[in-house]
């Protein structure tokens, strides 16, 4: 079973502000391209109609040590670090060659959606929490 996953991809110039350094924000983007990834991995999705769930995250945030840069390749890696009922929590760590540049969390709850539209948080199914396991401490950098 998971518990860390990981994507690499290359700084684009449309990511960038003026002095060419990556904008915060796109590390929110490339936490949530990692995220999609991992769910894909495990035959589901972010937004999946089959078991008719969603998860909107309730907590991001991201701490920035060194900038990147345009055609920078950055690692992304996704560790799961707490799994409970209805809710996942990540550490995302960014790393360019051997060094981490920068280290976000995010914590997601399960939901599905009533006749009205409102979102109600869920268990997750268990097709889908049977498949992932909290990383363990000495995994986390």
């Amino acid at each position: 079973m998971p518990s860390t996953y990981s994507i690499k991809r290359r700084v684009e110039f449309f990511e960038t502000d003026m002095a060419g350094i990556v904008h915060y924000s796109n590390y929110f983007r490339y936490m949530e391209a990692c995220e999609q990834a991992f769910f894909r991995s495990l035959g589901t999705s972010l937004v999946d109609s089959n078991y008719h769930v969603g998860w909107p995250r309730v907590h991001a945030s991201c701490d920035f040590k060194r900038p990147l840069k345009f055609e920078d390749e950055v690692e992304v890696i996704l560790h799961i670090t707490e799994k409970k009922q209805k809710s996942l929590s990540y550490q995302i760590t960014f790393m360019k060659s051997g060094e981490e540049i920068a280290r976000g969390n995010i914590t997601t709850v399960c939901v599905t959606r009533d006749q009205n539209g409102n979102m109600k948080s869920i268990d997750i199914p268990d097709a889908i929490a049977s498949q992932i396991e909290t990383a363990p401490p000495e995994q986390l950098p």
